[in-house]
């Protein structure tokens, strides 16, 4: 049988998906008609020198799609398919866009696609191996995974983030901490229980696109305060402060989404005192701390939880898929949002918390972290300089983390239209206007340098930005 797939072992995206999107593409352009048999897993894995294994699972994959059905003593063939139940086409957006949800669901499945707008760490970048063991370690006891779990948390993995906060200078206790979905869970509890429709609240500008489209679906007005390299411009705080007298100021204090600053400590000083003054809550973002090199602070480590609500995740470092973050208060506060997430979906998974516990007790996982670090250290190196020789300027050097923010110096450029453009070249851009809560046309682009390693990108951009 000769090989019907180009498959790249080297590729970001696995064996097992590479082949599930080439087999599904080819049922869905008819070169597969419904009811043909397909190679067999023997047949397929020896033509594309694969494992037995990575070809049983792509095909139980495409099965529970609908793509494939399997009968028994037989082997797999195309599904005969409803017309109401064929997979859409990848299909260019014709109209602008005004947040990030269209253009990742465009380019998320594509094969070849550059993600250098995406948010997350590449998934070989992060401790597969490390998994690998959680989980076999989890399949040896799998009745201590069916319980519905504590409201605020898995008690092991919530001791283990008490430690990770003592290293960042934060004093808390398993009891002031609540495990979520993630950050975004922590974020949009810390929206619901802190805000009412109407309400002012402050946010960085530009900020986190996830959580300006919560508040506003909350209908909760937002006020932006510019970023500098230094974090949040102090004396236009001052005056958003005194104008509006806002309930709470939601920022993200290190590795900045989308710029990548981080607060030095003078403006977190200031930023404190502020708050103080107009008795203001600060809810925290701080979910590339793992990621930080060198001496940064945390608004939580000067405030010690007073007025602070501080979030993290574990997303960076072991993996977004699995969706575990959390959010430490002030008992009081705390309760609030503990009711929140009790309403709204009761414990959280208990599977996922222990999977990432285990992951964490491992003594290889500090290694790992810091090879990551290291690892993003020279991207962050490469990717401004590359930037910088095709005329690009780079609002500030994060020198960690995954951001980069810049524009093409000199040029008024809508990065909206350029990032409509790189959807034909299977490029997946991150423009300005995803980050203000008013979508204005910017020239900026985030960058996620863990992803911007390919000549075809630079090309890409220089032709784009100098044509």
């Amino acid at each position: 049988m000769k090989p019907v797939l180009m498959l790249d072992p080297q590729s970001e995206t696995s064996l097992v998906q590479q082949i599930v999107t080439g087999l599904a593409a080819m049922v869905d352009d008819k070169r597969w008609r419904p009811g043909v048999r397909v190679p067999s897993i023997r047949a397929f894995a020896e033509a594309h020198r694969v494992s037995t294994f990575t070809v049983v699972e792509a095909y139980d994959r495409l099965v529970a799609q609908g793509v494939l059905m399997a009968r028994r003593g037989s082997g797999f063939y195309v599904a005969e398919r409803n017309r109401n139940d064929v997979r859409p086409a990848i299909e260019k957006l014709d109209e602008k866009f005004t947040n990030g949800w269209s253009i990742r669901n465009v380019l998320e499945r594509a094969e070849g696609t550059i993600h250098a707008g995406s948010g997350s760490i590449p998934e070989g970048w992060l401790d597969v191996d490390g998994i690998a063991r959680a989980l076999r370690q989890l399949a040896a006891r799998p009745q201590a995974l069916l319980g519905s779990g504590h409201a605020k948390g898995y008690e092991p993995l919530r001791e283990q983030i008490v430690r990770q906060l003592a290293e960042h200078e934060i004093e808390a206790s398993p009891s002031g901490i609540v495990t979520t979905l993630g950050a975004n869970q922590a974020l949009d509890l810390a929206v619901r229980h802190l805000t009412r429709e109407g309400d002012v609240v402050l946010v960085d500008e530009p900020g986190y696109s996830d959580l300006l489209v919560g508040l506003r679906l909350r209908r909760v007005k937002t006020v932006g305060i510019p970023m500098t390299p230094a974090g949040p411009d102090v004396p236009a705080m001052e005056r958003a402060f005194e104008t509006h007298r806002p309930k709470v100021f939601f920022t993200n204090t290190r590795l900045h989404n989308p710029t990548g600053a981080s607060y030095s400590s003078a403006t977190a000083f200031k930023v404190l005192k502020l708050a103080e003054r107009y008795d203001c809550i600060i809810v925290e973002d701080d979910v590339s701390a793992s990621l930080v090199s060198g001496n940064s602070v945390a608004l939580a480590s000067m405030d010690q939880l007073k007025r602070v609500v501080y979030i993290g995740s574990f997303s960076k470092t072991v993996g977004p898929g699995l969706r575990v973050g959390f959010v430490a208060a002030d008992p009081a506060l705390l309760e609030g949002l503990l009711y929140h997430k009790l309403v709204s979906g009761m414990a959280t998974p208990t599977v996922t918390e222990q999977l990432v516990h285990a992951v964490l007790s491992e003594g290889h996982f500090r290694k790992q972290t810091e090879q990551l670090r290291d690892r993003l250290a020279a991207a962050q190196e490469r990717t401004c300089r590359r930037l910088e020789s095709i005329g690009f300027e780079v609002f500030c050097e994060p020198r960690a983390g995954m951001f980069v923010w810049a524009r093409p110096a000199g040029l008024h450029c809508d990065s909206a239209e350029l990032a409509m453009r790189a959807v034909d070249s299977r490029i997946f851009l991150a423009p300005g206007s995803f980050f203000y809560a008013d979508a204005p046309e910017s020239g900026w682009l985030r960058f996620n340098v863990a992803h911007c390693n390919f000549d075809r990108l630079f090309g890409f951009l220089e032709e784009a930005v100098g044509g």
